[in-house]
C-alpha cells in the first residue's frame, strides 16, 4: 500500500470515530456527560469536564482536524517503516 492509501485509512478511522462521537453528543448530550464522568473516574482522574451543547460548525471542524492529523500520522509512520525496512 501506498502512504497516501495508508494515511487515507489512518485518517478516515479517526474521522469516523469522531464523527460517533459528535453523533453522540447531539442525540443524548446528558448520557455523554455521565459517560465522560465515568471513564475519567475509572482513571482515577477529577478534572471538571463539561460536554458542551452540540455544533455543527465544531463538529465539522472537528472531522477536518482529525481526518487530517491522521493522514499526516499514516503516512509518516508508512515513510518510517519504508526507511527501517531498507537497512
Amino acid at each position: 500500500m501506498t502512504k497516501n492509501q495508508i494515511g487515507l485509512v489512518c485518517g478516515l478511522f479517526l474521522a469516523i470515530g469522531h464523527a460517533a462521537w459528535s453523533l453522540v453528543v447531539a442525540i443524548i448530550p446528558g448520557t455523554t456527560q455521565q459517560f465522560i464522568n465515568w471513564f475519567l473516574s475509572i482513571h482515577r482522574v477529577t478534572t471538571p469536564v463539561m460536554i458542551l451543547p452540540f455544533d455543527l460548525t465544531s463538529a465539522i471542524t472537528l472531522l477536518i482536524f482529525t481526518f487530517i492529523v491522521g493522514f499526516i500520522f499514516g503516512w509518516i509512520v508508512t515513510w518510517l517503516v519504508r526507511v527501517v525496512r531498507r537497512r
